[in-house]
């Protein structure tokens, strides 16, 4: 199987793009007078050590790095657009990403929860009622979230990047020129999309936890939190599954879901959105050849 299906991945971040491959990792952004700037890294020794390789603990490691390493490239194009230098790592990235994590877990996770509880003491429904209620409630605070913020002006232009990102790395794997011209035919959506995951995790964790049956409101919860680390893997190895087996005519069917909320994380970008991409990609790729000498 060619190794690019399942190696190039990325993220949109403020006026740029980065594009993350097995050794490094590249920015590119738009400055406030318009010029494209770029950043590259060598990524941490955990993408090359050997636990990438053990399914499930590989994807809950990767998870956690992956979000430190978002927020540090969001960090940076930030500092790009306002002139400054300072880097959000060590104690002060933990810290933010840990605050990150817990309003998270509060929102889509611990408040559906204990929703799920009150209905089952208020209304009297069957225990198997309120589980499936608590994980639908999950999904439309996920889905409305995202849609909601979808309205804010720096957001939308948040998504066109997210848009080009996705156009780029499916020229990419389709052997196709990287001009913005070539690249804006692709589609915007991608099996292997941080949205796919979200998706992914939430449509779990509604099988799961119902299948969990009755538990008292602490053990609840208790659970509700305890089981992200384990749901996240699962997520993780689903999705390189599909994405290994996306000619397959039933993964297509079975992603459909995970497409359907791109259209949400989404927007078409235009040309300069694109030439980003372009760059971020192609300077990844470059240093990825430069951090083998």
């Amino acid at each position: 199987m060619d190794d690019r299906i399942i190696t190039y991945g990325g993220q949109a971040v403020i006026e740029g793009v980065m594009m993350r491959g097995k050794k490094a990792f590249a920015i590119a952004m738009r400055d406030p007078d318009g010029a494209i700037v770029l950043h590259k890294e060598k990524l941490a020794k955990v993408y090359s050590s050997g636990i990438i390789k053990i399914p499930f603990l590989r994807g809950i490691i990767l998870l956690w790095d992956a979000l430190g390493l978002g927020m540090r490239a969001l960090t940076i194009s930030a500092n790009t657009q306002t002139g400054e230098d300072e880097q959000l790592e060590g104690p002060a990235l933990y810290l933010t990403m840990g605050i990150s994590f817990t309003l998270g877990i509060g929102l889509f996770f611990l408040l559906p929860a204990g929703v799920g509880s009150l209905a089952e003491t208020l209304l009297g429904w069957n225990v198997w009622w309120n589980n499936l209620l608590e994980g639908i409630i999950r999904l439309l605070l996920l889905v409305g979230y995202i849609w909601a913020i979808g309205f804010m002006p720096d957001i939308e232009r948040l998504f066109g990047y997210h848009g080009a990102e996705h156009k780029t790395i499916n020229a990419y794997e389709a052997g196709a020129e990287l001009t913005p011209k070539s690249v804006d035919k692709f589609p915007i959506e991608h099996p292997r999309c941080g949205t796919a995951f979200i998706m992914t995790l939430v449509l779990l964790s509604i099988i799961v936890f119902t299948i969990l049956g009755p538990l008292p409101i602490i053990w609840r919860l208790i659970s509700r939190v305890v089981f992200i680390p384990i749901l996240a893997g699962i997520a993780v190895e689903y999705i390189r599954w599909t994405a290994n087996h996306i000619d397959s005519k039933f993964v297509q069917w079975i992603i459909k879901p995970n497409l359907a909320l791109q259209a949400l994380t989404t927007r078409e970008p235009d040309h300069s959105m694109l030439e980003v991409a372009i760059q971020s990609f192609e300077t990844m790729r470059q240093a990825e050849k430069d951090f083998e000498l």
